[in-house]
């Protein structure tokens, strides 16, 4: 049964705080599987500020970083995971596509492909509206 997370569940969740949270609420479709997160992206956004003061773009690592959040979110939802910390162990395939800027609603679509002891394999996309804006996959490490 798909569960929504809001951003008070999702800090019980995930270890990750202003100004390094870049995930609003997450629909978990299955637990430790999949799910879609969200992320409102405001012209108050701190990287704004020097990317780039006349023409701010979400810089494309952070869209990376949502889309592993939003991963960490899934798998931490789970009860074998609880209390675990999921860090990067490498990004593959990931290409930017469309530019995200102020007042785009990213939208995260996130499956755990495989887990294998404490390593794990992912693949996100991010849509601003219909269109991709980024999607790559990520392998992680449990700890």
């Amino acid at each position: 049964m798909p569960n929504f997370l809001d951003i008070q569940a999702i800090k019980k969740i995930i270890p990750h705080r202003y100004p390094f949270l870049f995930v609003d609420k997450v629909l978990v479709e299955e637990v430790g599987v999949k799910g879609i997160g969200y992320k409102n992206v405001t012209i108050n956004e701190p990287f704004f500020q020097g990317h780039f003061p006349h023409f701010p773009v979400m810089p494309g690592v952070l869209i990376v970083e949502a889309m592993a959040q939003v991963g960490a979110v899934i798998l931490l939802s789970h009860e074998k995971y609880k209390g675990k910390t999921p860090l990067f162990a490498g990004i593959n395939k990931v290409r930017f596509k469309r530019k995200v800027v102020p007042g785009d609603t990213l939208r995260m679509e996130v499956k755990l492909t495989k887990i294998r002891g404490p390593i794990g394999v992912g693949e996100g996309k991010a849509y601003v509206d219909d269109e991709i804006a980024c999607e790559g996959e990520f392998l992680f490490a449990i700890e």
